[in-house]
């Protein structure tokens, strides 16, 4: 094992690592103009990690290596091995720009920051660096310096790197009387690392009171990701994240009211033999289980969708059969809207969530969510009141239109968890289904 550890150092101190750094930060427009709280996750690895809405988010791709020269000599760490915290020495023959960055003994950069210096020593700080085997680089147009660095930590927390000027005087005090006043010296927030490789796709979602939006990020430069804020709350008190897709700005979760927007209750019906003679609004839950409510949503007639007390939070309502052919040609310009069944190869991948086991089937199938939709796998009851397939199996989720075929059937959207496409006809109104609200123009 430690020859395979010094191997790798080998290695590293004798290439450049190089990674494309992007940082992202966060604002609000709208109801709110500020973000309390972001969650990222990276639909391409199935990770994911919660930041405040005043951190930057440190993202970095490896991109390839090149050759460079290396030498021991002009860097000084102490102590080294480091507790979890270091300073790090560096001299300067004249006015530059100076990076400073860590990477652990994979290549990954887990800390850069680039300063212009005068001439002279200058001293750099690091904290938050966990246990493990770096190599600290300092590079700049003069020179390019590396050399191993050794944390026996014993404590976690986030990793920082400030620079702390040309060293005598206030400077060189220790590091234990330093560490506190470094941590939180210089920002509101801090710089929050996250694993990323070039192509990957992420799911922000912003948070200010009440309020959350979904944005999608396929990074490519540093840039600030502002989200639009809007009330989206049902008679029930649920707060729903919203999504802009297109010209179209949509729930991206399932509705779960009990409630019409007046207040009045829409009746919970879990007999079958009732449910399949019902001729007015009802919701259930799928299999009648709570939980299946709570993280899928509730299951609905199309009476309930069609009842003029309306379901959908106050300025919003479902959406209709042209809405989501709508929805659909933004996402595939070459669908054919006409369909009966399904139709947009490509369109159910691009809708369904992509890290979510009950959607597995096969690669071609899964889903792989690059819209910000959300589609969960929800299942469904129809129209006799029986349960289209037992709760551990996979299985399909479909959604109503607020758009009716004829006395005793309504359109919907489906999408099936062996297909890739959606699929669009019109079953019986008594079935139940999924419903997600579009926001009024």
């Amino acid at each position: 094992m430690k020859t395979l550890v010094f191997s790798i150092l080998m290695i590293l101190a004798a290439f450049e690592i190089y990674a494309q750094n992007y940082r992202i930060n966060f604002a609000g427009t709208g109801a709110s103009t500020t973000v309390d709280s972001v969650n990222v996750e990276n639909l391409s690895q199935c990770t994911s990690l919660t930041l405040a809405g005043t951190d930057t988010l440190n993202l970095n791709a490896t991109t390839g290596i090149n050759e460079f020269h290396h030498a021991e000599t002009g860097v000084t760490i102490y102590p080294n091995p480091s507790p979890g915290y270091c300073s790090v020495e560096f001299e300067a023959t004249s006015a530059i720009n100076v990076s400073i960055g860590l990477y652990n003994m994979y290549g990954k950069e887990v800390l850069q920051q680039t300063e212009f210096i005068q001439k002279g020593k200058h001293l750099f700080h690091l904290c938050g660096i966990q246990v493990g085997v770096y190599i600290l680089k300092v590079e700049s147009d003069q020179s390019l310096y590396a050399a191993k660095l050794v944390s026996n930590a014993t404590e976690t927390s986030c990793p920082v790197i400030k620079y702390n000027g040309l060293t005598g005087g206030i400077n060189e005090r220790p590091w234990y009387s330093r560490t506190k006043e470094m941590k939180g010296s210089g920002s509101t927030g801090s710089i929050v690392n996250m694993q990323f490789n070039a192509g990957d796709t992420l799911k922000l979602t912003g948070k200010s009171g009440i309020y959350r939006t979904v944005k999608m990020l396929f990074p490519d430069q540093s840039q600030t990701v502002t989200f639009y804020f809007v009330n989206c709350s049902d008679a029930d008190s649920n707060h729903y994240a919203v999504v802009q897709i297109g010209s179209q700005l949509w729930m991206q979760e399932n509705l779960k009211t009990t409630k019409y927007r007046d207040g009045s209750d829409i009746p919970n019906v879990p007999d079958s033999a009732t449910w399949g003679n019902l001729t007015t609004g009802a919701w259930c839950d799928y299999h009648n289980l709570p939980a299946e409510g709570e993280q899928y949503g509730h299951l609905y007639n199309f009476y309930a969708v069609a009842d003029s007390r309306n379901m959908c939070p106050i300025g919003w309502h479902v959406a209709s059969h042209s809405e989501w052919n709508i929805l659909e040609k933004f996402l595939d310009s070459t669908v054919d809207t006409t369909a009966l069944g399904g139709t947009g190869n490509v369109i159910g991948r691009i809708l369904k969530e992509g890290c979510n086991t009950r959607w597995e089937y096969m690669d071609t199938t899964y889903g792989i969510n690059s819209a910000g939709f959300t589609a969960l796998c929800t299942n469904y009851r129809t129209a006799s009141g029986s349960w289209s397939l037992a709760p551990d199996n996979n299985h399909d989720d479909s959604f109503w239109t607020a758009t009716s075929y004829n006395t005793n059937s309504a359109w919907y959207r489906s999408l099936r968890w062996c297909y890739s496409d959606i699929y669009g006809l019109f079953p019986m109104k008594k079935a139940g289904q999924s419903v997600r609200c579009i926001k009024d123009n």
